[in-house]
């Protein structure tokens, strides 16, 4: 019998803790009147059975939660239902309709009905009453989402893990669900394109997009584009999060763009660790294992990562980061700072949140954060940059090795919602030291297998692996590779290792024109 009641107990509990709190519950705790425009909900009440264009504008704009009031909604309600049956809305159908339905008595009745219409002489400023209801149910919502937030967090029996998750679900339905761009018309939009177009001409740089500092790269894509959503794919060890910091430094010290990065595999510091041994032509083990470097090394690593000190990167190395906290921190930067491109390393450890992750069904839960970022790259208007992982498959497969589009891992959704998606492809990795374009030692190819605005191939660059750091083709650098070497010294004339010492004629005080001239 015991155990019978503490399973009755526990149900109660659970029920408890899936009611949805009312909002006269929510503002009775709070003790204040919740936020609602009554005299607006008439107007656009009267308005709709007045004007019967009224709602082919506010269809988009309203909802029945936006009536504070139970018998406006149930009016609402009425119209919604003439609407749908391309009935005509007046104040004769829609008393019919509520009539029909039984709640005509319930809303006050036909004279109520007739009250609404009198208020209103036309229907002019409709839209703007409607985004006002709107804007007070969102202020509703809001507290009865952080009265309920607060009440089950004092409760002890509460999973704060979930209490999170459940918190940043809903009121990421708040923006989803009420917040919709309106539609462009032509004119409006060619004058966007012209200005554009107009822009690139008038620019030193041949690129419409954001460049990335490669130049096959950018020819191919004519930059990034605001707006896309690029990923950027491969094996382990392939080089990805080194290729996508590449892009970064180009984009911040050598354009001045501000950038963000989300790395949620590495910490800030490794990063910069990386950025430092990619500037200052330092191996990064060498930095890592303490190495000790000779006075004109360290004056290399400062001088050469001095251009570090200024760039406008801004990094992020949150673990277990939700698509939530993504786009909540993203509107900062872009507010704060004006962030020109986001970089996210990797999609992977990326947290969906919502019933996806409760369930535990990840190819559902990266369809969710695909989506989401495609949508942050239109809504901020920039480009976001994406590593993802690539399924074992690649290794499976006889022949070149070379990655494929049906090889994305977890989910399908990733090659759908991407603009473009690349893979990063070693040969030497696979002992291929040659192929068609040449030697493969120190090369990796880019391939660019979807361009949803523009041409697909490949792109070779080099790799240099002791740097972490990628190059164009044709790129020559000044680095002193890891072996150590130094300046030159010892050259004392003992003729020490393979030079040779010839003694110039301007060392002596003599006319022979012909002297030692056998030596040169």
């Amino acid at each position: 019998m015991k155990y019978f009641c503490i399973m009755e107990t526990t149900q109660r509990n659970i029920a408890k803790r899936k009611e949805r709190i009312t909002y006269e519950q929510a503002f009775s705790l709070n003790g204040k009147t919740p936020p609602q425009a009554v005299e607006l909900e008439e107007a656009v009440l009267g308005a709709l059975m007045l004007d019967q264009n009224a709602l082919n504008n506010t269809i988009q704009m309203l909802r029945v939660e936006y009536f504070y009031r139970p018998e406006h909604q149930m009016i609402f309600k009425a119209i919604l239902t003439l609407f749908e049956q391309s009935k005509p809305i007046d104040l004769l159908t829609v008393t019919q309709q509520l009539m029909k339905e039984g709640q005509l008595e319930v809303v006050g009745g036909g004279m109520y009905l007739s009250q609404l219409t009198n208020r209103v002489v036309s229907a002019a400023h409709i839209e703007y009453h409607s985004r006002i209801l709107s804007e007070k149910y969102i202020q509703r919502e809001i507290i009865r989402i952080c009265t309920e937030t607060l009440t089950k967090a004092y409760d002890e029996t509460t999973d704060v893990l979930d209490l999170l998750d459940s918190t940043e679900r809903v009121l990421m339905e708040i923006d989803e669900k009420n917040f919709h761009t309106e539609y462009h018309n032509m004119q409006d939009v060619l004058k966007s394109a012209f200005n554009q177009i107009e822009a690139v001409q008038g620019s030193d740089s041949s690129y419409s997009g954001m460049p990335t500092g490669f130049v096959e790269l950018d020819r191919m894509t004519a930059g990034f584009q605001p707006g896309t959503l690029i990923i950027l794919a491969a094996r382990p060890a392939m080089g990805k999060t080194a290729f996508a910091l590449t892009m970064a430094r180009n984009i911040a010290v050598d354009m001045k763009k501000p950038i963000a990065f989300f790395s949620l595999e590495m910490t800030a510091v490794e990063l910069v660790m990386r950025l430092i041994s990619s500037e200052s032509g330092i191996s990064g083990e060498r930095l890592k294992k303490g190495e000790k470097l000779p006075d004109w090394e360290k004056a290399q690593l400062y001088a050469r990562s001095q251009a570090l000190t200024e760039a406008p990167i801004y990094i992020d190395d949150t673990p277990q980061l939700s698509i939530f906290e993504l786009r909540a921190k993203c509107r900062r930067l872009k507010q704060q700072h004006n962030i020109q491109m986001v970089f996210i390393d990797y999609l992977q450890l990326m947290q969906g949140g919502g019933e996806q992750s409760r369930n535990g069904n990840r190819e559902q839960e990266i369809s969710l954060i695909s989506r989401q970022l495609k949508a942050l790259s239109k809504e901020l208007e920039l480009p976001v940059l994406a590593l993802s992982q690539l399924s074992r498959a690649v290794e499976t497969r006889g022949g070149t090795k070379k990655p494929q589009l049906s090889d994305l891992r977890e989910s399908g959704a990733i090659e759908q919602d991407a603009d473009i998606v690349m893979f990063i492809y070693r040969p030497e990795y696979y002992q291929i030291y040659e192929d068609n374009s040449g030697s493969t030692l120190g090369m990796a190819d880019i391939l660019l297998a979807k361009h949803r605005s523009g041409e697909t191939g490949e792109v070779r660059l080099k790799f240099i692996k002791q740097f972490a750091k990628f190059e164009n083709r044709d790129e020559t650098n000044n680095y002193n590779m890891s072996t150590g070497l130094g300046p030159n010294e010892g050259f004392d004339g003992n003729g020490q290792g393979n030079s040779v010492i010839y003694d110039s004629k301007f060392n002596h005080d003599t006319d022979d024109s012909t002297e030692n001239e056998d030596m040169f």
